[in-house]
Parts: structure tokens; C-alpha cells; sequence
């Protein structure tokens, strides 16, 4: 990176899951664990849930075989630095930065992410509403813990995967600074994010999330939508059976989404995607954060 004396970033949020956003259209940059991991420190760094990177599909070499569906990467990366497959408000800000930026205008696009081609629409009012494809129930009981409290799990793969667990009182969650226990250790080898779910009213719920790698978030879209298709099954509301879609509010610490899942198995996330900021990072105090 020194070769570049400042680099741009922006940040941004949906339902307040913060990003730290990099666009780098030709892929250049190189963005180590470390690397990520200083950017998203709270303290020492800009802050946030994880990292946008954006990269045009072509030059990215795990999407250049998207690249005639979508024109753009959106390299995700957790706050700890690791790599992860989907982030679906991360896709929401994605595509508002690229509207800002100019790329794209109001209504339909696509964004390559390692789940897989999303399909995007940015409406007149603002709110973003992301194709999250289908969601895979994969068999075998779960069960997380928190304290002495355990509970039944519904396991539900967005693309990663996620343990949702219907309970009394969102408390119960208790400080979701580390990472519930899960058993058996099987059903999740390279970990999962954990949701614990309330019902507010007939097709409204309310829930905390601990997200793989970056503790708890005020919002995870993924989880919104695994806990949508939970709470459908759980209800007799499943879209496959009944033949009509099945539509949730889903209630986060940081606002609301709205679910809806249709009788193909598609999934719709709708909510609001805001950037906050943009400026230049100083590569040479980059360099030393993440030495």
C-alpha cells in the first residue's frame, strides 16, 4: 500500500450494521486479515461489523466466472478479518455506495457475492430490497447455550449458516460478547451465527444475533431472513406448502426488516441502506496498525 499515499473509504450502515466501505474497482489493494481487522477497530480504526471491499467481478478472481451476470464484487470480510459468503445488509449499503459513486441508478442490478448473484432493486423512496435466494433447512436438532439456559435450534443455511432459537426474553441472549456453544459441534465446522428470537405480535418478531466473527451486531440481514423462514415453519406458514408468500417484520436493535418468502423459496429482504461518511485512509498509519 505504499505506493498509494491515501486511500478511499466510506462508511456506512443498514439498520445499523456498520460497514467500513473500500472501493478498489481493479483490485490493487492488498487486504490482509490484519489489515481488515485495524480498519474495523472501534477504537483504533474507522470501526465497523465488517469490510466492503468493491471490485469489479473481473478482476476479482473468485467472481470473474459472475462477472457477464454482475458487474460488481462485493468482497465481504468480517471485523476480525476472516472471510465470509453473504452479508445482506452489506449487500444493501454495497448497492447504495454504488448509486452514489454514479455506477448504478435507481432500480434493478446485480451484485456478485460468494453466495452466489444477488439481485438488487433501489426504490424512489430509498429502501433497498435484496434477492437473498433460497434458504436450505438442513435435518439434525440443534441446540445453543447461554449460561445454564439451553435451547432447541432451528438450523437454516442463507448462504451461511445460522442457528435460530425461539425464546422467552431477548435477555436471555445474555451479553453475546463471545460465541454461544453450539452442539453437536457437526452441524456448524467452520462456526455459525446465533439468533435468538421473540415474538412481538402475528408475523412480528424481534431478535438478538451473535455473527460469526464479530460479536453482536445491531442487525444481521441473513439472520433476518433464517429467522423469517424459522418462524414460517414454525407458524404452518411455509410458502412451499401453503402456496402463498409468507411476509415478517423483523425487528433488529438497530430498526426494521421486512422478510418475505415466496412459494418458489425465494427470498425478498427490504430495508434502508444509508452512507455516513467517506474520506481517505493514511496508508503509512494502515501499514503499522496491521504490522
Amino acid at each position: 500500500m505504499s505506493s498509494r499515499a491515501r486511500i478511499p473509504f466510506l462508511k456506512g450502515h443498514g439498520t445499523e450494521n456498520d460497514f467500513v466501505i473500500v472501493p478498489d474497482p481493479e483490485n490493487t489493494l492488498d487486504l490482509p486479515v490484519a489489515t481488515v481487522a485495524a480498519l474495523c477497530d472501534r477504537r483504533a480504526g474507522i470501526g465497523g461489523d465488517g469490510l466492503l471491499h468493491v471490485v469489479r467481478s473481473a478482476a476479482h478472481p473468485e467472481a470473474r466466472e459472475m462477472a457477464a451476470e454482475a458487474e460488481w464484487f462485493m468482497d465481504y470480510r468480517n471485523g476480525d478479518g476472516s472471510i465470509a459468503e453473504m452479508c445482506g445488509n452489506g449487500v444493501r449499503v454495497f448497492a447504495r455506495y454504488l448509486q452514489r459513486a454514479g455506477h448504478i441508478g435507481e432500480g434493478d442490478l446485480a451484485v456478485a457475492t460468494r453466495g452466489g448473484v444477488k439481485k438488487v432493486h433501489i426504490a424512489k423512496d430509498g429502501d433497498v430490497t435484496v434477492g437473498m435466494g433460497r434458504a436450505r433447512l438442513p435435518e439434525g436438532d440443534v441446540t445453543v447455550s447461554v449460561g445454564e439456559r439451553s435451547w432447541s435450534a432451528r438450523n437454516v443455511n442463507m448462504g451461511n449458516p445460522h442457528a435460530v432459537a425461539f425464546v422467552d426474553d431477548l435477555a436471555h441472549a445474555g451479553n453475546l460478547y463471545s460465541a454461544p456453544p453450539f452442539s453437536p459441534a457437526a452441524a456448524y465446522p467452520d462456526g455459525v451465527n446465533v439468533e435468538f428470537v421473540v415474538d412481538r405480535g402475528p408475523g412480528h418478531v424481534a431478535l438478538r444475533v451473535h455473527e460469526r466473527g464479530a460479536g453482536e451486531t445491531r442487525s444481521c440481514g441473513t439472520g433476518a431472513c433464517a429467522v423469517a423462514v424459522a418462524a414460517a415453519r414454525r407458524d404452518g406458514a411455509d410458502p412451499a406448502v401453503t402456496g402463498a408468500p409468507a411476509t415478517y417484520t423483523v425487528d433488529v436493535p438497530g430498526g426494521t426488516l421486512v422478510i418475505t418468502e415466496r412459494p418458489d423459496g425465494e427470498i425478498e429482504m427490504t430495508g434502508p441502506a444509508v452512507i455516513v461518511a467517506e474520506g481517505e485512509i493514511d496508508a503509512e498509519w494502515l501499514e503499522k496498525a496491521a504490522s
